[in-house]
């Protein structure tokens, strides 16, 4: 039995307010999202963290293997600079530092990385990230050289294993192998002194 005028009419206004009901939730839904962003973001600030603190899974676990070659011709102190392998960071404390010669921001942290490698009972190492030898060396030449070893990883699988977010990136590992702490971006004279030093201090 066909539908009667009636009853079509009323199928015709359900539908019709079934689209207005649907286009209405399609209206609202990027101010139902932006609302969502902006409850986490003010429950961010309301939670009086740091921002640029990016957490690390790796922070409190063993440090990733560490297998990269030499800088070719790099010298400190007259002898070549070693490798970086895990050999290199055995019984040590250790600051694992992921720079480039291209790098900006590791120019401006350099002078304290060469303040700390000055220090007697921490070293630092260098995991050189997708650049050229000879300017590598040639940054090295011009700023100093902080690093008791060097290891070229070139094709960036390194920096992936260790997580890195960008460079420069620094790890403390502690003598056992252990990462302590990460900082993520350069080191500025305060990151220095209020986060570094005290991480040192706190693994002697």
């Amino acid at each position: 039995m066909s539908e009667t005028p009636i009853e079509e009419r009323e199928e015709a206004a359900g539908q019709a307010k079934r689209n207005n009901a649907r286009a209405r939730l399609i209206a609202l839904l990027p101010l139902l999202i932006f609302g969502a962003l902006a409850a986490v973001f003010l429950g961010q600030l309301l939670s009086g963290r740091d921002a640029s603190v990016i957490p690390s899974a790796l922070v409190g676990q063993p440090a990733p293997v560490l297998d990269l070659p030499e800088l070719a011709g790099l010298t400190r102190d007259g002898a070549p600079v070693p490798a970086l392998t895990n050999a290199a960071l055995d019984g040590q404390l250790t600051l694992v530092n992921v720079w480039a010669s291209w790098c900006v921001p590791c120019r401006q942290e350099h002078p304290l990385l060469m303040e700390l490698a000055a220090q007697e009972d921490i070293q630092v190492v260098g995991i050189n990230y997708k650049d050229q030898n000879e300017n590598a060396i040639r940054f090295l030449g011009e700023l100093g050289n902080p690093y008791d070893a060097v290891g070229v990883d070139d094709n960036g699988r390194t920096a992936i294993d260790w997580g890195v977010y960008g460079v420069p990136e620094s790890y403390l590992v502690g003598p056992d192998g252990t990462i302590l702490y990460k900082k993520v971006g350069p080191f500025s004279p305060e990151t220095y002194l209020t986060e570094l030093l005290p991480a040192i201090e706190a693994a002697r």
